[in-house]
């Protein structure tokens, strides 16, 4: 009597499929919680409830009826804490969420750390997206501020501050020096040293970034001098 041949194909293992649709649930349940993780960025309560000091006093800042830093001064006007803590452009926005999602996990596994740990400072790019215009000469902010620091923060006096020197010499500085300032130099969000007047800057503060980045300038302009 003639055999059957044999199948080419064996049998699936039980445990591989059962081992491959539990992968498949696990991707499920982890891009699901990035997913919801992320969209709740856009609540800054949801951002505070993952972090002890001294970010949730930032947050009541945020609540109060008036700004004492330059985060609550941002908050009446729809501003959140992910705005500025993430830089220009979809990608840009969509990695900070993502982080954000991260440390979310980290929280509710028991695994984050505390207080929390800035891994990624602000970087120009994060304020430029709204205050682009900063940089260009002659800008005049829509509010007086008063430069704190010794003549206005600045050599030069009055003439150099309506001209918005500081603020032009900062890519040249930053150019020529690798450890120079940058907007959260002296733009600092959570520091209360300073007044609306003022633009939240503490007077110590900007005085010294003056002072490193005329110092800076200063030497390269003798070099090309000589």
């Amino acid at each position: 009597m003639a055999q059957r041949p044999k199948s080419r194909y064996k049998k699936k293992s039980p445990l591989i499929s059962i081992l491959a649709w539990v992968f498949v649930l696990g991707v499920v349940l982890a891009a699901s919680g990035f997913t919801f993780a992320a969209t709740q960025e856009i609540h800054d309560a949801f951002c505070s409830s993952c972090h002890s000091q001294p970010e949730s006093t930032f947050y009541q800042r945020s609540t109060g009826t008036q700004a004492v830093d330059l985060a609550s001064f941002h908050t009446p006007q729809k501003g959140l804490c992910i705005d500025c803590h993430s830089g220009q452009g979809v990608l840009e926005r969509m990695s900070a969420e993502l982080m954000g999602a991260r440390n979310a996990l980290k929280w509710y596994t028991g695994t984050a750390v505390q207080p929390a740990v800035q891994t990624v400072p602000i970087g120009d790019q994060n304020c430029l997206k709204c205050h682009q215009d900063v940089t260009q000469r002659g800008f005049t902010p829509k509010e007086q501020i008063s430069v704190p620091g010794r003549r206005g923060g600045f050599e030069g006096g009055e003439r150099e501050g309506r001209n918005n020197q500081w603020h032009e010499l900062l890519a040249r500085w930053q150019a020529t020096a690798p450890a120079a300032g940058t907007c959260v130099s002296c733009h600092a969000g959570h520091i209360t040293d300073g007044t609306a007047q003022t633009g939240f800057m503490g007077s110590t503060t900007v005085q010294a970034e003056c002072d490193a980045c005329h110092q800076v300038l200063r030497r390269e302009g003798e070099g090309q001098g000589g």
